[in-house]
């Protein structure tokens, strides 16, 4: 037997056990349910990119990958996504939402921000909100020796997870990528975060991740049922009051170079993100890099 303190074994570090696959699909898999399939593999290099291969040779609707490590996790604009092994949830779902219209199919980011949200609240008691198009963030506590000059001891906010959706075979993966127990020292930025520095009551992942899949099972399948109508399946509204974009003066970053400043005045209902510009002026982003300029803390996320 392999000595459980050795840097090979999975047990090496007792505070990150590895992931119950028979308890996860015990409580996740079933007759009737959305989620038809999961897998968890050791190590990988982006759990989207693999699915993505499965599903272009044919995979069902509702399978779900997990990696324990995942090396060349992708973000928007190909930016990486790398944490220790068994610090977070790594995770990408195939959909295959055939009978909504295709030009609806761009708010699944989004209700998937919506659905982690929902079931962080529930799961780790932490109170996470959304920067669109696909950040989640939650607040860290300040210490007195992180204040500035004026500032009281409310927290800041800083990303905690990110997600990205891609088009593969007949259907989308969506990809996961959420920081449980980072400790401050491992964090790859200073303007990132985990639910443990957050203060989440809860860091077992096998809890997280059933409550983040049984939340984005929920809100699939309303917004399916009104064929993905955003408005008439409440998941608008929703994202709406957890968007903590909106109110704030931002800048985007678009394609091509183009850059866009203003105020951050609504979601509409094609998922984009309306600015109010000025001279009463309202342009909608469908797409881009956007950054917070000013808000309730102040600073840039």
């Amino acid at each position: 037997m392999t000595p459980s303190d050795t840097p090979q074994s999975r047990w090496s570090d007792l505070d990150r056990p590895p992931l119950n696959v028979p308890a996860l699909r015990r409580g996740l898999l079933r007759p009737g349910g959305l989620w038809t399939s999961l897998d968890v593999v050791e190590t990988t290099g982006s759990t989207n990119s693999d699915l993505a291969r499965r599903a272009a040779a044919g995979l069902d609707e509702g399978a779900v990958l997990v990696a324990e490590e995942q090396t060349a996790g992708r973000g928007r604009l190909d930016r990486t996504w790398t944490a220790p092994a068994r610090s977070g949830l790594f995770f990408s779902v195939y959909l295959k939402p055939g009978d909504v219209p295709a030009e609806r199919w761009g708010w699944l980011p989004l209700l998937t921000g919506v659905a982690a949200a929902t079931g962080l609240a529930r799961s780790a008691g932490v109170d996470t909100a959304l920067k669109w198009p696909n950040d989640l963030l939650v607040t860290v506590p300040k210490g007195s020796d992180q204040l500035r000059p004026g500032e009281t001891p409310l927290g800041e906010e800083r990303k905690a997870g990110g997600i990205l959706a891609e088009r593969a075979g007949d259907g989308v993966v969506v990809g996961m990528g959420l920081n449980v127990s980072l400790r401050a020292d491992e964090l790859p930025a200073p303007t990132a975060a985990s639910l443990a520095l957050a203060g989440a009551v809860s860091t077992d992942r096998e809890t997280l991740l059933r409550g983040v899949l049984r939340s984005l099972e929920h809100w699939y399948g309303q917004w399916r049922a009104a064929d993905g109508d955003a408005a008439a399946s409440g998941l608008q509204e929703a994202y709406a009051a957890g968007c903590a974009t909106l109110g704030r003066t931002v800048r985007a970053q678009l394609p091509g170079d183009r850059t866009l400043t203003g105020e951050a005045v609504a979601i509409d209902g094609d998922g984009r993100l309306v600015l109010s510009t000025g001279n009463g002026l309202q342009e909608p982003v469908s797409a881009g890099d956007i950054i917070h300029l000013r808000g309730a803390e102040g600073g840039l996320v």
